[in-house]
């Protein structure tokens, strides 16, 4: 399968995610062409300030492998990952990293800043961003775009009493 295929799995999860209430990321971790671990944004479901969908396809994948580690994977998302996300990739030791939309508030794949490039740090995965971006930011665009019209509607139906 290609980066765009398994992408695509993890954009079928951000669905889930928003259907949820949830920002609409998703996640699947792939060991030697196989998904062995998905996951989709629940914090909010699971009252879980980690349950971001790359922990959850981690935790998925290291119970599936019975190891915590997971050297050889590949994981997926839907979104750059924030600092939390990429210290539990490189504990990990997930091998690569493929991103769709670029985060320039919290993503730390490069835009604010790169801690995969941090020669002080001992697991260095390979990053590849811009997989499918267009579709993973309109995505997330969609989401609080919606979000926004339904506080200006609330606003205005409570401003109507």
């Amino acid at each position: 399968m290609h980066d765009e295929a398994f992408m695509s799995m993890a954009l079928d999860l951000a669905r889930q995610a928003a259907d949820a209430g949830e920002v609409p990321v998703g996640a699947v971790v792939v060991c030697q062409g196989e998904v062995v671990g998905r996951g989709f944004n629940q914090p909010i479901g699971r009252h879980d300030p980690t349950a971001h969908a790359e922990v959850v396809a981690l935790r998925d994948a290291a119970s599936r492998l019975g190891n915590y580690r997971l050297p050889g994977c590949e994981l997926f998302v839907t979104l750059e990952p924030c600092m939390m996300c990429a210290g539990a990739m490189m504990h990990a030791r997930i091998e690569r990293i493929v991103f769709g939309a670029r985060d320039p508030k919290t993503g730390v794949a490069g835009s604010v800043l790169n801690l995969f490039d941090e020669a002080r740090l001992n697991h260095h995965a390979r990053i590849e961003g811009g997989v499918l971006a267009d579709a993973c930011g309109r995505m997330l665009s969609d989401f609080f775009a919606m979000r926004r019209a339904m506080a200006r509607q609330k606003g205005k139906d409570e401003a109507a009493y």
